[in-house]
């Protein structure tokens, strides 16, 4: 096992058959191991250290990596300011449980928050150590507060795998197989996907997709099977994540915002995946101008380490002791690392994912125009998705052929992650310049003409 800062190379380097043959001991320890039921892609990366937007295997293979653990390695990895936090944290008080006593660190993150979540302010914050975990919260708190039970989602979103975050959950059937009923009374409505449209003309009348949606929730659920009275909270990605990388239409979550409030219902955002940075903006939601009751917020906003975050308005959040906690979230160690990484994108990371983010996507668009096999190109910042069709007549989705493209990206050192049925999406590091996609854009083009 190296323990030597990794060097920071200009390209991929493949030296070996991937997997190679320790990546091929540890895969094989590890299903004799490990959890069957992690959704692994084809190609296997066995990674052994990183840095910046570079990746290496255990057998000295080096990739540049668009996807960052899934979007979480906000800063690139092993960020030597976030390292350093780290550590100085570790030094001093790694774990004392803040759900029993005090410490500076909780209050110092939820107040930062406060001041840069998009729900109105003030605000107060449950810390806890994952996405799910904080879509949970929300959950409860919905209910707590309303007094309601029913909760509206959307098709083809994934909000988590605990039980009350898999009743939200609607991506793939696998995420749901074997475990029964659904746990909350949830009731699902097509999100809209402006590329595939799943409303007809008349339901979407001059409002497209954004309208059809609302139009299905007041005209439909709210006249046959979901009373809005009964209806404790609305819960929606900015930015669908699992589903594709698909942004909301721009009048879209303003109207739910609008039957939100017009019906005493909550609007939770869950930017688990579109928030710190990752859009260009710090939340996703700044780019409708919309303010939630509560968001949830995970994966970028420690830089790897696991915490997640249910931010709430104070009148909503006013549960008492014992309603809901956590041993470990909010953990100090965890939290230096989320403020150093809050430093870090409001100093100049954000900024980056807008600019190379519109450098990036530019460049796919030409891949569009030159191959009839990319039916979509979409996304906000460093946030995008290439849908992959079998031809630009059909539209058909084309899964087979993604899958292939992501494995030629891979045997050619760049790491990609499917979405959704047929999308690629590209999550890197906020730190990508555009030297490194230059090389992104090469290694995708000829992955894709090895692949049609």
């Amino acid at each position: 096992m190296s323990t030597t800062v990794m060097a920071q190379p200009k390209r991929p380097e493949i030296k070996t058959a991937l997997p190679g043959p320790k990546g091929k001991q540890i895969i094989e320890a590890d299903a004799k191991f490990v959890n069957p039921a992690y959704p692994r892609p084809d190609f296997k990366l066995v990674a052994e250290r990183a840095s910046g937007v570079w990746v290496e295997d255990v057998d000295g293979n080096i990739f540049l990596d668009c996807n960052a653990g899934v979007a979480v390695c906000s800063t690139g990895h092993c960020h030597p300011e976030v390292v350093k936090a780290i550590q100085e944290q570790a030094e001093q008080l790694i774990h004392i449980c803040g759900t029993d006593y005090y410490y500076r660190h909780m209050p110092v993150l939820a107040e930062k928050l406060d001041s840069i979540v998009p729900v109105q302010s003030p605000t107060k914050t449950h810390f806890a150590n994952s996405g799910t975990e904080a879509v949970e919260t929300a959950l409860k708190l919905a209910m707590h507060h309303t007094g309601r039970e029913k909760f509206i989602a959307f098709f083809n979103s994934f909000h988590g795998r605990t039980l009350g975050s898999l009743s939200l959950t609607s991506s793939k059937a696998a995420q749901r197989r074997g475990f029964k009923r659904q746990a909350l009374d949830v009731v699902h409505v097509p999100y809209p996907n402006e590329f595939r449209n799943p409303f007809s003309a008349a339901e979407c009348g001059d409002g497209g997709a954004g309208q059809g949606a609302l139009n299905w929730i007041e005209e439909r659920l709210f006249k046959t099977t979901t009373p809005p009275d009964e209806v404790a909270a609305i819960v929606v990605e900015a930015v669908q994540g699992e589903g594709g990388y698909v942004p909301a239409p721009k009048n879209f979550l303003k109207g739910l915002r609008r039957i939100c409030d017009e019906h005493g219902i909550l609007l939770i955002v869950d930017e688990v995946q579109s928030g710190m940075g990752r859009t260009g903006k710090m939340f996703a939601s700044e780019h409708y101008d919309v303010k939630a009751d509560i968001v949830c917020i995970a994966k970028g906003i420690a830089s790897g380490l696991p915490l997640g975050a249910c931010v709430a308005r104070a009148d909503i959040m006013d549960w008492k002791p014992g309603a809901h906690a956590s041993t470990f979230g909010g953990n100090p160690v965890c939290i230096a690392a989320a403020l150093k990484t809050i430093e870090l994108l409001e100093g100049s990371l954000v900024k980056n994912s807008a600019e190379v983010g519109d450098y990036l996507k530019s460049g796919l668009e030409k891949l569009k125009e030159k191959y009839d096999c990319i039916g979509d190109v979409r996304g906000l910042g460093l946030m995008l998705g290439v849908e992959f069709v079998e031809n630009k007549t059909s539209l058909k989705p084309a899964p087979e052929l993604r899958d292939r493209v992501e494995i030629a990206a891979f045997d050619r050192g760049l790491i990609l992650l499917g979405a959704g049925t047929n999308t690629i999406r590209w999550s890197p590091p906020l730190i990508l310049t555009k030297e490194n996609v230059d090389i992104a854009l090469e290694i995708f083009d000829q992955a894709i003409a090895a692949s049609v």
